[in-house]
Parts: C-alpha cells; structure tokens; sequence
C-alpha cells in the first residue's frame, strides 16, 4: 500500500554482436517489405557481453501525451478511489482513439500490452506504416524500440552444506534494529518464484506473469531440458524475505511478504533455443501490476517496494518508455530499486549502466564485495621438474578439499569437449585445464561429468564467488592467472610431463573486502546523472535456491551480481518503510542515498552517494529530492548550469539547515552558487534550492564529482552527489551510411536496402559508449523541397540499423521517376551546443 496516501478516502565486454530488432522496414514512410528477409530492420548492436541472441523484431512501445494515473496523482493532492479509476479509464481510452485514427488508414494494431497507470501508452508489433502515423499524430509523444533485459546476475551456486559462512556464503548486510518489514509488500519483478520453499514458505503472495498471463507464477523449466529451471527470483526472494533457514540465516526483511511478478523467464531466442530473459515492454507491464495488484485501476493498493531484478544492458536512457514507468512507479508511492548491471568499467563520459537503473528516478544500486575472508588452496604447476605456478589461489566450486590431490594434468583438445572423437574422456582421473570461456559453469560441470578429478580454470572474465555447481560434486574447481596455463598447456602439446597439484582449502583474508566489484557497472547515465546511487553487499550472498536436493531437502546457494545487491536495498527500503511509514517513496530514496556511508577517495561514478547505511538513515532527517544531481558537460569558460533540489524536513522539529558544495578533485575549477544556501524548514515543510556551477576553465579531470552537503545541527549530513564531465564525446554519430541500390523501380517486396552505423564505441580509459537519442530520416526531392519524415527513431544504442527503401512517398503514394535525397541528422544523448550529425544518400526512382 502506499503512504502516506493523497486520498480523500484516506527502481564489460563489448563488441560482441548482440543480434536486437528494434524497428520495423520503414519504406518512404511507408510500407513494409515483408517477406523479403533483406527489408526486416535490424540492429546489430557493437556493445554487450556475452550474452545469447534475443529478437525483439518490430515490438514497439508508443508513448501518448495523455497523462497515466502517475501523472495526474503527481499534479493532485487528494484522491479517491473512484477518480483513480477513472484516471486510468481515461489514459485507455486515449489509446482506444489513437488506434481508431489508424484503423481508418487502414492499419489494424494489436496491443501486446497496455499501460495506464505509470505511463500512458501501449506496446505491440508494428510495421513501418504504422511507426510513421504514429509518429505524426499529436498524441503520440514517441515510439522506442523494446529491449531484452536479463537476470542481473554474473554467478551462482548451489551449495550443499547448510551452514553459511565465510567459505561457502555472506548474509545479507543490512540490519534495522526494531524492524523486520512487517506490514511491507516488495514486489519482485524477476524469472518465477518458488514459493513452496521453506526458506520462504508463507512470504510469497499471489502475483501474476506478466509473460503467461496467468496468477501462475512458479519457475519455469527450460521446454527443451527440464533439468533447467528458473532460479533467479527465488534467489532474489530469499534475500529480500526469507526466514528460518539453516544456522539462522534470514533475508534483510523477514517479515516482509513478496509479490512475484514473472517479467522473465525461458523464451524464444533469436536462434530459436529457450533463453531465460525479459524485455522492456514486459518490464513496464510488471510495474503496471506493482502499482496497482489487483488490477482494476485504483493504485491505493500500490505496493512500497518494487524490486527489479533483470537489466537491460548499458540502455541508461533517462526518457525511455522504461525512465518515464519508473517516474510513475514513484509518483504513486513505489520506490524502484534497480540494479546498476554487470559491464563493469566505462568510459569517461558515459558508463556501463544499465535500464532501468539509469532512470533519474530509479534507485541504482552497484556491488561491493563484504567478504572478509575467502576459501583458497595452493596450487602447483609443474612441466617435469620445473615449476610453472606455485601460489594459493581462489576456489570457485562449492566443493573445499580437505587433502592434497596430485594429478597429471590434461587440456580438452575438440573445443569444449572433454572427450575424444571416440568417446573415450580426456580427462578421467586427471586435472582438467581449460579455459573458462563465457560460461564457466558450463565448462567444469563437463570436465566433472568426463571424469576430471580437478577442474583448474583461467581466463580474464571470471566471475566472483563460487559458482553454480552440482550440490553432490566432489572436485575442487580453482582458476588460475593465464599466462602460467597457457605455458604449462603448450609443455603439454610439446611432450612434456605436467601435472597440477591441489592443496587442501584454507580460508584466507579478502583484501578486495569493501571494494566495488569489476563486473558492477558504473555512471554517468545517458543524462549525465550520476549512477549507481549507493552500492551494496553483491558477492557470495547466501539464499535460497528452486526445488529440492538429492536427500529431498531444500536447496540453498549465493548470488553474486548487482541483483543480489539490489534485493538487498529492496529489503532494506522495506524495513524503513515499516520504521518510518509516513514517507512516501522519494524520501525513503533519499535517506538511503544521502546518508549512506562515504567510500574512502572512490568518484561517485562507482559508488555513487556510497555504501548502503541502514542505521544513519533511519535517523535521517532531511531529504532532497532528485536523491543525485548530473550538470551535463563543460561547453566553454561561460557556461553554467543550474539545477533545482528540493529540500525537505522529514524530522519532529524545526531545523536550521546549511548548504554547501564539496568537489572530489578539481575543486578550484568550479564555482556554486546555492540559492539559497540557508534554511529554516519546519517539520514537514520543503523549499526549493537552486544550484548553479560555473567553471571559468577545464578541469584536469574528465569528470569532476562531488556531493551537495545539506547539515543540519546536532544531526547528520544529507549529501547529494553530483558530476560534471569535461570529456564531450567528439564521435561521429553517423560514421557510415550506405545505399545498396542507387537506381531502382517502386518495389513493396525487393526494397533497396539503407544501412546506417548510428553511435560509436570508443576505447578511451573504458570502453566509452556514444548513444543516439533521436535518428530522423527525411525525404526530399533532388532540387532540396522538403517531402517528409521517413521515420524517427529514439534511444539509440551504438549499431548498425537497416530500413528498406520501397519507392513510396510520406502520403504512401508511389514516388514519381527521378532523383530523391534522404538526409539523416542523429543528435546525441546530451543536449549540447554542437549541430547534430548529419549525412544524406541519394537515390534514383526509375
């Protein structure tokens, strides 16, 4: 439910081709090229990790002007559960007209779904007819591509043992004396969850799947392999709620109830092949049904929390379809707890996060490691008499020797076999030396099941934490730096004796402990806003796992992934809601972002406000809101930027406040004026503050950041950080342009094929990615007269896009013979003093 409630009745690998279909043939505003395969619009996107293919050819989100229930509760002070209804009655018959007005020209949509509640808009398949008359309807604020979006997870694993600790897994990290989230609902917006589990047995409430469109919402088994079952929302659900497990584990919420709402689970890949994922339009259909459970219209019955556990990777669009639903979610009293992704590092301008966590009013939430100490054993190379490797490295299987084992090593020789070409294992009774590759659990549960008494694995991308293993395995998985097993694999090939000793498991110190994990994702966001917003425990974090063991008991694992963090500030944003439920859900944002702990010297592009401090905020007592401020990019010693914070007293008493704004480096570059910079707030009471940075010169940093410091006396200080880039992105955002056809006749079948490479990705201190937020593509005559809009597309990833020419003019009329130009203009992500880029092809009607 929401509180307090305005009722009259009372949140990296690149270049990797990730095949994602964004936007159907669009031909001279017109028709589709069906069925020729070369006139489907693709995009072949040049950022993403290792991730499988997912289609989402032609699926559409339409974004109308109308207002959704969000917006009209943001402008009204009361209302009743009538005008709710009524509200979202309207926002769907808004739809209901628009669909009319192309039915009459003839084009017949079929929603997959509709939204009225935090955006108002519907999603569905659509042709380039349809995109181009949509886009001219006043109504229609944008039509976006719909994305994939995956569990936000790097590893896990199942462990068979029952007792936690430091060599098997973490509890959750955040404690609340006095609350337990009783009387909270965090909604779970992830793959199926097991609620028959004991770990959650009378935690999980009805939900819904969004993808079955059913109330069934238990995890799914892979069609193909029934071995395979969806684990990610069970594990996300133990974290944020489960009770009575062994040892005394609990989740940070204990008695909180989840409301699972299936936005992922197995679906159709782009190869035809099960692959558990969600996309976006199904993702805003979830917090549709977070705002309002029982789904008839009224959003009283809002949950507090919602928690989402899949991300869309490196979209950190701050006006997607997806932003402006989180934007909703909030308005209604729904604080949307994201997780910042899994691409690790970025470049200086912008960052690897991911959607929906880049969304302003998201609560973005990054990894650390809490570890303190680390299962490890000794490891031994050796080629005959020398030795390769001798130091004690991490063990990534559940599995901890308790003995020395001294093995002859073997390498699988046919790729990610372990056998030969007649059966027979490679490995039996040896030490398996492979590499990792993108699915490192893959790889050792093939080398244990050929035989392999030891499984000694190496690469650049491995993951943290144990690994999802077998429960019953009893082979010691370990990885190794590459250099010494490339060596020892090449004595190997060359005929000499090697072997690999593995000493017994002993639990050493951790020296990353409190450090950002490499796979968590960092800011800026697409709108220059700092991302994530706090960082939370994310590596070898205990829960519970989907069905039972071998013995019949219940299954338990860790999680190590920005989800497992995520889950843990949604557990956390449950049990302040239950300490202090007069807030509404941006002041629970802004007290755990502005009173979280402080990371030593780390930018706030990593960590954000800082480490997620349960204790200070619930003591908190001023709030601000937005919770992280962005002021875009430098543009020359008379630029400025002014950006407005509410302040707010959410304490029993009157407070005398103190404005300041601190710099983490280059501090002598910028000048802020904050207007005003003094404050008397009674309790309950909020005052604008404008704040304004000048830089009469470039900083020596790239991206500057810092916090806006709100100090009150006798209390602690709220901070509001903040970055400012100096680094614009200098790219072209239309490199390469082609036309494979300059002379064609009027074709709805064969079109002449226009592709364009929209964005860049360039290696500059990360990978640095340059996004698109509109591509228009206009048609005009060869004497340069103006004839229309081809198409318009927004939140554009770095790829390559594919539209079909068909020979027909913005009214869908053939185009008479003679010479016509397109003429593209991409504008980039921020709104900056440069011209967008542009690029034109010409073409010849015959």
């Amino acid at each position: 439910m929401r509180a307090p409630r305005r009722s009259g009745a009372v949140t990296l690998v690149v270049f990797a081709a990730l095949v994602a279909t964004i936007i159907a043939t669009v031909g001279a505003r017109g028709r589709a090229a069906a069925p020729d395969p070369a006139g489907v619009a693709d995009w072949r996107s040049l950022v993403g990790g290792p991730r499988a293919a997912v289609s989402t050819s032609q699926r559409m989100i339409v974004v109308l002007s109308t207002p959704s229930l969000a917006q009209r509760l943001s402008k009204a002070r009361f209302a009743t559960e009538a005008q709710e209804r009524g509200w979202t009655s309207q926002a769907l018959a808004a739809q209901q007209e628009v669909l009319t007005t192309l039915a009459a020209e003839g084009v017949v949509i079929r929603r997959d779904f509709t939204y009225a509640r935090v955006l108002d808009g519907f999603a569905a398949t659509l042709d380039g007819r349809a995109v181009a008359l949509l886009d001219q309807l006043p109504e229609v604020v944008g039509v976006y591509p719909v994305r994939a979006a995956y569990p936000a997870s790097v590893s896990e694993s199942v462990l068979a043992t029952g007792e936690f600790g430091p060599s098997s897994g973490r509890r959750p990290g955040a404690v609340l004396p006095g609350s337990t989230g009783r009387g909270v609902t965090v909604a779970l917006l992830d793959t199926g969850v097991d609620g028959s589990h004991p770990y959650l047995r009378g935690k999980v409430l009805p939900g819904f799947d969004v993808i079955g469109g059913t109330t069934d919402t238990d995890p799914r088994a892979d069609p193909s392999d029934k071995t395979q079952v969806e684990r990610h929302g069970t594990e996300l659900a133990g974290i944020v709620a489960g009770s009575d497990g062994p040892g005394g584990l609990h989740g940070v919420a204990p008695d909180a109830h989840v409301l699972p709402i299936r936005v992922a689970g197995w679906q159709p890949g782009a190869d035809g092949k099960s692959l558990v994922y969600s996309r976006s339009d199904q993702l805003i259909a979830g917090l549709e049904r977070a705002v309002d459970p029982n789904g008839d219209g009224d959003a009283h019955d809002a949950v507090r929390v919602a928690v989402v556990g899949v991300a869309e990777p490196f979209a950190s669009f701050a006006d997607s379809p997806e932003a402006r639903a989180v934007q909703g979610a909030l308005d209604l009293g729904t604080v949307v707890v994201a997780p910042a992704g899994n691409d690790g590092v970025a470049g200086p301008s912008f960052g690897s996060i991911a959607g929906p966590a880049g969304a302003a009013a998201a609560l973005a939430v990054g990894a650390v490691d809490s570890r303190t100490a680390l299962p490890t054993v000794r490891v031994v190379l050796r080629r005959g008499l020398d030795v390769i490797l001798d130091r004690r490295v991490p063990l990534l299987g559940p599995f901890e020797p308790s003995e020395p084992r001294v093995l002859q090593a073997a390498a699988a020789r046919h790729g990610a076999s372990f056998f030969d070409a007649k059966g027979a294992s490679l490995v039996a009774g040896r030490a398996a030396v492979a590499e990792a590759g993108v699915d490192p659990e893959a790889t050792a549960e093939q080398a244990i099941r050929a035989g392999a008494a030891a499984v000694v694995l190496y690469g650049d991308d491995l993951p943290p934490g144990a690994l999802r293993l077998s429960e019953s395995q009893t082979v010691p998985v370990v990885v190794v730096p590459t250099p010494a097993a490339v060596e020892l694999l090449a004595a190997q090939r060359a005929g000499f004796d090697v072997g690999v000793a593995v000493g017994a498991a002993r639990t050493a110190s951790n020296n990353a402990l409190g450090g950002v994990a490499a796979f968590s994702s960092r800011g800026l966001a697409f709108d220059g806003g700092v991302k994530p917003d706090l960082v939370a425990p994310g590596i070898g974090i205990a829960t519970s796992e989907p069905g039972t063991g071998a013995d019949g008991g219940a299954l338990y694992g860790t999680v190590n992934g920005t989800s497992g963090a995520t889950a843990t500030v949604g557990g956390a944003v449950a049990l302040l809601a239950q300490l202090r439920p007069g807030l509404d859900g941006a002041a629970l944002e802004s007290l755990l972002v502005g009173y979280a702990e402080q990371h030593g010297a780390a930018d706030a592009t990593s960590v954000g406000a800082g480490t997620l401090r349960l204790g200070a905020s619930a003591v908190g007592e001023v709030a601000a809101q937005p919770a992280s401020l962005g002021f875009g990019i430098w543009q020359g010693p008379h630029w400025h930027a002014t950006r407005t914070i509410v302040v707010r007293n959410v304490s029993s008493r009157r407070l005398q406040l103190s404005l300041s704004a601190i710099s983490a480096g280059d501090s002598e570059a910028l000048r802020f004026t904050l207007q005003p910079s003094r404050l008397l707030l009674r309790a309950g009471r909020s005052a604008s503050v404008r704040v304004t940075v000048r830089a009469p010169a470039p900083a020596s940093s790239k991206i500057v950041t810092g916090a806006i410091q709100v100090a009150a006396a006798g209390s602690e200080t709220l901070r509001v950080p903040w970055a400012l880039s100096f680094h614009p992105p200098a790219a072209n955002l239309l490199p390469r342009v082609s036309l494979d056809d300059r002379s064609f006749k009027p074709s709805d079948t064969a079109p002449a094929l226009l592709t364009i490479q929209v964005g860049d990705v360039v290696r500059a201190g990360g990978v640095q990615i340059v996004p698109v937020s509109r591509l228009d593509l206009q048609l005009y005559s060869a004497g340069g007269r103006y004839l229309g809009t081809l198409a318009r597309l927004r939140d554009l990833l770095p790829g390559s896009y594919s539209f079909g020419i068909t020979g027909r003019g913005p009214s869908s009329a053939r185009l008479a013979p003679g010479s016509y130009q397109v003429r593209l203009a991409a504008w980039p992500a921020l709104p900056l003093a440069a011209r967008p880029s542009k690029a034109q092809v010409t073409f010849r009607i015959e």
